[in-house]
This record gives structure tokens, C-alpha cells and sequence, in this order.
């Protein structure tokens, strides 16, 4: 099933022709991220898998999930800008029944080093495992 923000974010990146572009528009991405609190830059919301450092929390509002982060990584930042703003707001369900296929399209998991690609997927499992918690709330 088409996904409106997944579509809006597979046409930003079809404007660019090379890599190296794509990649500086993750790190304009970086900026737009949700500011996460400073008590959860702790290690207890650390990622595990991911090689640069990476923090997520989440919260429910209305039966929605919201997710906010930081990274001391800017790609890795820019990367996670992108899965919130396509799992934001969403129910946990919904979150959980995500197929993620802008990665793919946009050339985002081929173009990364295997130990990003690993972390990639670390992230998405974790705010998935934070919409599973509240799926059982």
C-alpha cells in the first residue's frame, strides 16, 4: 500500500542524481529532527547496533505514537529524521504493520556502510519495539 509521506520522501530524493547530494540532504535532514529531552540521552535509551551513538524515546498522545531523537552522528541523525517523520503520529499498529519501502527506493540501503545498514535496522526495530509496548498498554 502507497504511503503518502513515504511518497513525499521517495520524490525529494529523486531530485538528486548523486549520492554525495543525497547525502547532504540528510544532513539538512539532521536539523528538522524533534529535540529529545535531556534526560533521554542516557544510555538506557541508547540503541544498541548502531556504531555512532543514537537516542530514541517515544510517547503515546491520543492513541498515537511519537517518537523523538538524537544522534552525535549528523547521517545517522539525518536517517532518523526520516523514520519519524514517516512513523510519527501514527497508531501502534499501524507503526507495527509498516512496510519501510522509501529506504529502498530512494537507494538509502545500498548506498551504506554495513555497519549503518546494521544500525538502520537497529533503529527501526527499536521504535517498533516502543509501538509493540504500547500496542500491549
Amino acid at each position: 500500500m502507497k504511503d503518502n509521506i513515504q511518497e513525499e520522501i521517495i520524490a525529494e530524493f529523486s531530485i538528486f542524481d548523486e549520492w554525495l547530494d543525497k547525502y547532504d540532504y540528510l544532513i539538512e535532514l539532521s536539523d528538522t529532527l524533534p529535540a529529545i529531552a535531556p534526560e533521554h540521552r542516557t544510555d538506557n535509551y541508547v540503541i544498541k547496533g548502531c556504531q555512532s551513538r543514537v537516542w530514541v524515546d517515544a510517547r503515546m498522545e491520543d492513541g498515537k505514537v511519537f517518537f523523538a531523537a538524537d544522534s552525535d552522528a549528523i547521517i545517522t541523525k539525518g536517517i532518523i529524521a526520516l523514520l519519524i517523520r514517516v512513523m510519527n503520529g501514527r497508531t501502534p499498529q499501524e507503526i507495527l504493520d509498516m512496510e519501510l519501502y522509501f529506504i529502498d527506493a530512494i537507494g538509502l540501503g545500498e548506498n551504506l556502510s554495513p555497519t549503518r545498514s546494521n544500525g538502520l535496522l537497529a533503529m527501526i526495530k527499536q521504535m517498533k519495539m516502543y509501538a509493540l509496548a504500547f500496542s500491549k498498554s
